[in-house]
């Protein structure tokens, strides 16, 4: 197999992503944007997706990343909602946006058009973090919306193969629809439920943090085989160990959190890159096999089921917004809301890769040999609706937030909340340390025992510097300052060292080791802007 087609995809789709940082447009657009330009340009190969690997080999590690960074807590408090969307909505949108399908397109089986209702049901895991990221939504919606693309991909996966049973013509009832239901999202679960610990051990048992991060790599995917392998969702299995594994990260060395953080931020930001250029990449394969359709008459079916999950969506948000809040108990436990949540809840459905990847995996024939009915127009109507909500819903998106002067997060809140808790942490150090110089076993020279101290201190002081008035010249704080000047330090130091391998004074063994410990006490001096 020629690899350079595949390096030449990850190393031009980082390049666009990359460069979609310096612009206002949020990167996955741009990258479908790039892929739908570099789908006719000459000498691109092809670049078909197949479900087989997208998503086996491309959703574990997507759908973990996503999982492993949110909040086990915060889902939990929002189970409802996010439940009501993930499951609900997805069956609802199944069933609205497959009947208006079946009423707009002349000839289409009602088995196939509940094929693609089932196809374009989910709103994407990896559109909606990117587009939360960039947008700054407040942070119940944020993860409302997480929450909600992590879980619904397994009710969609579940209906499509309900739905392709019927239009193929295997025969299955909606008792038996209801039971692969049953099996496959309650499987995921317990299988999830019965890796999470002997993998969370494993985690903490292994000693070195390269074989605990070849572990963690290898994670998603065996969650997501073993589940499929009993014929239960895998993205469940996974979602529910990264969960876990996410909300217990504390018992893992820091050596091991470190390497983590940085191996999966580089693994997402490829596979996201990749996803998006290869939706692009698509349009040759969707418009060649249009056959009896033409472009006008296909085009005009896609805007009217474009508009249809769009519209579909609003009519499950709203009233799954509002009507659980007749009851008191739901008013109690959870917060006023406004329409204007339910509003960002509602446009923020983008799709994305998976809904593509689910419909190229509809097979050409059905069980008695005849042409599967109308699959290249629902092929061109699953595309046309990944781009129309990325695009339209993509771009309008961070207009609307700003439009409707929703509240972040409250910076200085959050601040405040961590200078407190980094504040009782530190005076439980500081108990600590004493009683521990109180050991004659543990005895210090007083300058060492200061510079404990001292660096204690410093850990205490640094967010409540955060809060301070700012430096009138530069407007960087006090605690700003001492990370900058430190760093200038550090690099005055890193360049020594290197002057010094130069001259053969010390070789590049010792040069690597001296310039880790300069990397690891400027890890420690620097704290990664928020807005970053």
């Amino acid at each position: 197999m020629d690899a350079l087609p595949l390096v030449a995809l990850v190393a031009a789709s980082a390049a666009v992503a990359g460069a979609a940082r310096r612009t206002p447009v949020p990167a996955p657009l741009l990258l479908v944007a790039a892929g739908l330009i570099a789908a006719y340009l000459p000498g691109v190969p092809d670049y078909t997706l197949d479900a087989h690997i997208v998503l086996p080999l491309l959703l574990p590690p997507l759908l973990y990343t996503a999982a492993i960074d949110s909040s086990y807590l915060d889902l939990r408090a929002n189970a409802r909602p996010i439940a009501l969307l993930s499951v609900g909505y997805v069956l609802f949108a199944t069933l609205a946006v497959g009947g208006l399908a079946y009423l707009l397109v002349p000839d289409l089986p009602l088995t196939a058009a509940l094929v693609l209702g089932a196809v374009v049901a989910p709103p994407d895991a990896v559109t909606a973090a990117a587009i939360a990221r960039r947008v700054g939504l407040p942070a119940r919606v944020t993860t409302i919306l997480q929450g909600e693309s992590l879980v619904n991909d397994a009710t969609a996966i579940t209906a499509f193969k309900v739905a392709l049973a019927a239009a193929v013509g295997a025969g299955m009832s909606w008792g038996d629809g209801v039971r692969e239901f049953l099996l496959a999202s309650v499987g995921g679960v317990l299988v999830g439920l019965v890796l999470m610990v002997p993998l969370h051990w494993l985690r903490t048992h292994l000693k070195e943090a390269l074989l605990q991060n070849t572990l963690s790599l290898l994670i998603p995917f065996v969650a997501y085989a073993a589940a499929e392998r009993v014929h239960a969702s895998g993205v469940l299995a996974v979602v529910v160990v990264a969960l876990y594994l996410g909300h217990r990260s504390w018992q893992v060395d820091f050596a091991t959190r470190l390497q983590e953080a940085a191996v999966w931020k580089m693994v997402a930001f490829v596979l996201e890159s990749a996803v998006f250029a290869l939706i692009g990449l698509q349009l040759p394969f969707v418009l060649r096999g249009l056959g009896t359709f033409s472009v006008a008459e296909a085009l005009m079916y896609a805007v009217g089921v474009f508009v249809a999950v769009v519209v579909v969506r609003f009519v499950w948000v709203y009233p799954a917004t509002y009507l659980p809040r007749l009851s008191a108990r739901v008013r109690e436990r959870e917060p006023e809301t406004t329409w204007k949540s339910p509003l960002i809840v509602g446009w923020a459905g983008m799709r994305g890769v998976v809904s593509l990847a689910i419909a190229f995996s509809i097979p050409l024939t059905t069980d008695d040999g005849d042409g599967f009915p109308a699959r290249n127009l629902v092929l061109f109507l699953t595309f046309t609706t990944v781009i129309g909500t990325l695009v339209v819903q993509g771009l309008s998106l961070p207009l609307l937030v700003r439009a409707l002067k929703l509240p972040g997060r409250d910076r200085r809140g959050d601040t405040l909340a961590e200078a407190q808790a980094q504040s009782q942490a530190s005076t439980a150090a500081e108990n600590r340390l004493d009683e521990l110089l109180a050991d004659e076993d543990n005895a210090l020279p007083p300058p060492l025992a200061d510079r404990l101290r001292t660096v204690l201190e410093r850990r205490r002081n640094a967010v409540w510097e955060r809060l301070g008035t700012p430096n009138p010249v530069t407007g960087e704080s006090a605690d700003d300052t001492y990370r900058r000047l430190s760093r200038e330090m550090i690099e005055a130091e890193r360049a020594v060292f290197v002057r010094l391998r130069d001259e053969r004074r010390i070789d590049d063994e010792m040069l690597r080791t001296l310039l880790r410990r300069l990397d690891l006490e400027e890890a420690a001096a620097y704290r990664e802007s928020d807005a970053s």
